[in-house]
């Protein structure tokens, strides 16, 4: 006897079979996976073995990056405390040394009690440097300002 299931798209025939025959079908299909579960050979063995040690090694590689990456972190955050904390001490001492400079009593003093006077015209000499921005005095200027001559040009 023939019964009907309706199912998602089609209506499909159900048989029903003796329960005896279904026991024996589904014996046998677990005794054949059974038996070929059993059989792993030598090459499928060492192949699972090298893929779980690989596996570990990875695992382990990636805790010990980790590891490292958060020791890193704490370092860098230490570090950038360490920064922030002279970085407030620097700004302190500068407006404490600002707040207590007076430029007008520096100028004062200098000009009355040590007889220092601005420079004159003639004073200054401009001259032109040949190698670099910053010019090292070992001997006086001479009055063309030019410090060194080269035949070479630039």
């Amino acid at each position: 006897m023939a019964t009907y299931v309706s199912g998602n798209v089609v209506r499909k025939e159900v048989v029903n079979v003796p329960k005896q025959e279904q026991q024996r079908e589904v014996s046998s299909r677990v005794r054949t996976n059974r038996s070929k579960a059993m059989h792993m050979n030598r090459g499928y063995v060492t192949f699972l073995a090298v893929a779980a040690v690989v596996t570990l090694f990875a695992c382990v590689k990636y805790l010990q990056l980790q590891s490292d990456i958060t020791s890193r972190s704490k370092h860098i955050t230490s570090l950038q405390q360490e920064l922030s904390a002279a970085k407030e001490a620097n700004t302190t001492k500068y407006n404490v040394i600002m707040n207590t400079m007076n430029l007008e009593e520096i100028r004062d003093v200098a000009m009355n009690r040590f007889g220092m006077v601005y420079a004159s015209e003639e004073q200054i000499v401009t001259y032109q440097s040949p190698t670099g921005k910053a010019v090292m005095q070992y001997a006086a200027i001479p009055g063309s300002g030019i410090i060194a001559s080269s035949d070479v040009v630039e």
